[in-house]
């Protein structure tokens, strides 16, 4: 320095260092997580696989459920580290918790956004999907609590397929996942660095979103390893496992297969070896003729007829003791889930009856007859009108 002048060389090293400080800091500011720094393509691929197939069944299941058509598409697998998530859901989601118990050890975290998953509830509880509510209530919460375990089940059964062993989950546990308030965060695995799986769901044409899974990073390796042999931990690419056969000596075999001279043999431990593709074929022997049958219709003694030994008679009539169950149907309808929560005191069920129509009398819930409905004294009974064929009674019990 030149009293409080710097010289040119100072100024060019202090502006050289500020820049360089500043070229780490906006990399390490931009710099992402990639997912090929914690799998390779093959176990990417299994963990692709893994999902393709569980919600695949899960699909399936939400589509009964819900009486629409139901698509799920390949998922898109990404890390995210937990301190991005509130960029990654910026909005109040629904998140359902579902730990494994059986085969496997973890917890699966599914995400839905919160007007899909109030679509799914107003088409569960009767509804057409069209103007679901804003908010939720305890009931329509529980339709998609309902809605998710059976998907999750569905993709556990899937899940023992594949793993080949019992794969069992534990209720799911749901709560409003809302990052920014600090609201569901507790379902949020501990582990910082997050493995997520997003597939595209398409629900008729009310629904066209994305369901997502967040897992931890050990949980995920958890699910390769059960499925890839060990050397493909290290990212080879390996397409087939392979399976080496311990080495076998020509010495052991010779003496297994040949017997000694002063050993008696048993024919049930020892077999001459087969050489068909050596020796020459012996012709065939000619079959001998067929011999005439002499075939006759089977005859059989008339039941009514036939004389039952007294034992057999006292058998018999122990058949007539066995309790059954009668059962006298009014009618029968068919209600959604919307109508019976709105039952009270008062309501009027109608039934596919109409008034004056005979009643069926079912045994052990089979129709045997048709009766009407007498009053005697203070009691209600029926009076037997129609017995039903005893050819329509073996169909109805077989």
């Amino acid at each position: 320095m030149n009293g409080d002048m710097l010289s040119q060389e100072e100024i060019d090293a202090l502006l050289k260092g500020a820049s360089l400080d500043d070229d780490l800091d906006n990399q390490q500011q931009t710099k992402k997580l990639v997912i090929d720094d914690y799998f390779s393509e093959m176990e990417k691929d299994t963990i692709g696989e893994i999902g393709n197939i569980s919600f695949g069944s899960s699909a399936t299941a939400l589509s009964l459920l819900l009486n629409q058509k139901v698509d799920i598409t390949t998922p898109d697998i990404s890390v995210v580290q937990k301190s991005e998530l509130e960029a990654e859901f910026p909005n109040p989601y629904v998140a359902v918790e579902v730990q494994y118990t059986v085969g496997i050890s973890g917890t699966n975290l599914l995400v839905i956004k919160q007007s899909d998953a109030a679509i799914i509830a107003d088409l569960m509880l009767g509804g057409n999907g069209i103007n679901p509510p804003e908010m939720m209530n305890e009931i329509q919460l529980s339709a998609v609590q309902e809605a998710m375990n059976q998907m999750m089940g569905s993709a556990a059964t899937s899940m023992s397929t594949i793993f080949n062993k019992k794969v069992d989950i534990s209720p799911p546990n749901l709560d409003i996942l809302d990052i920014i308030q600090y609201e569901g965060t507790d379902l949020l695995p501990d582990d910082d660095i997050l493995i997520k799986v997003s597939f595209k769901l398409k629900v008729g044409d009310l629904i066209d979103s994305n369901i997502m899974q967040l897992l931890s990073l050990p949980f995920a390796r958890s699910l390769v390893s059960e499925l890839l042999p060990s050397d493909s931990s290290n990212g080879a690419d390996i397409s087939e496992p392979t399976y080496t056969s311990p080495p076998v000596k020509e010495e052991s075999i010779a003496q297994s297969e040949m017997p000694k001279a002063n050993e008696s043999v048993s024919m049930a431990k020892y077999e001459e070896p087969s050489y068909a593709q050596s020796k020459p074929q012996q012709p065939a022997a000619k079959a001998p003729k067929p011999q005439p049958v002499n075939v006759q219709p089977a005859a059989f003694s008339s039941f009514d007829s036939a004389n039952v030994p007294e034992p057999e008679t006292r058998n018999l009539d122990m058949l007539l003791d066995i309790p059954l169950q009668v059962t006298v149907e009014l009618g029968r309808t068919r209600r959604t889930v919307k109508d019976i929560l709105e039952l009270s005191s008062g309501s009027i069920v109608e039934l596919d009856k109409l008034a004056g129509e005979p009643v069926d009398i079912l045994i052990n819930n089979k129709l045997i007859a048709k009766g009407e409905v007498v009053v005697i004294e203070e009691n209600f009974g029926v009076r037997v009108t129609d017995i039903v064929s005893q050819r329509d009674r073996i169909n109805k019990l077989s």
